[in-house]
């Protein structure tokens, strides 16, 4: 798979599944981001490469916990690295889409399948999936 900033401008590869694939409510991606919540893949750093970065030289935001990599030309947040784990995190909007019908590329391989920091929710979702009150198997089940 394949993702990048909105312009383009940092672009990476992605050689494995993810790790973990949620839906995100934390405040922390709230603010990040500006949406309600965020479908979030973690891989783990092997699987993880820059492909186009060598022109544009990210901006690294600091925040407890992550590193946020945004593009200097559009400023999107292209990645972030997750302090404690060294993973890399990227938002499922970031994903290469086809040109077509606009879908995410092997969306069904990525598919988020739980909701974590449920009890941080602005909106209520009502898919059958999981919600955890922080991070799965690690807190309490909210459904």
């Amino acid at each position: 798979m394949k993702g990048s900033c909105r312009c383009g401008s940092l672009s990476y590869s992605l050689t494995a599944k993810p790790v973990v694939s949620v839906y995100c409510h934390c405040t922390q991606c709230q603010r990040a981001n500006g949406a309600v919540f965020v479908a979030a893949m973690h891989y783990s750093p092997s699987a993880f490469s820059w492909t186009h970065a060598a022109e544009v030289t990210p901006i690294e935001e600091k925040i407890e916990g992550y590193v946020l990599f945004r593009c200097a030309t559009c400023y999107t947040c292209a990645a972030t690295q997750i302090d404690a784990t060294k993973n890399w995190a990227v938002r499922g909007t970031r994903l290469e889409r086809d040109g077509e019908d606009g879908n995410i590329i092997n969306w069904e391989e990525v598919k988020p399948t739980s909701h974590i920091y449920y009890a941080n929710r602005v909106v209520d979702v009502a898919d059958g999936l999981p919600k955890w009150e922080g991070l799965p198997n690690k807190s309490t089940r909210l459904d």
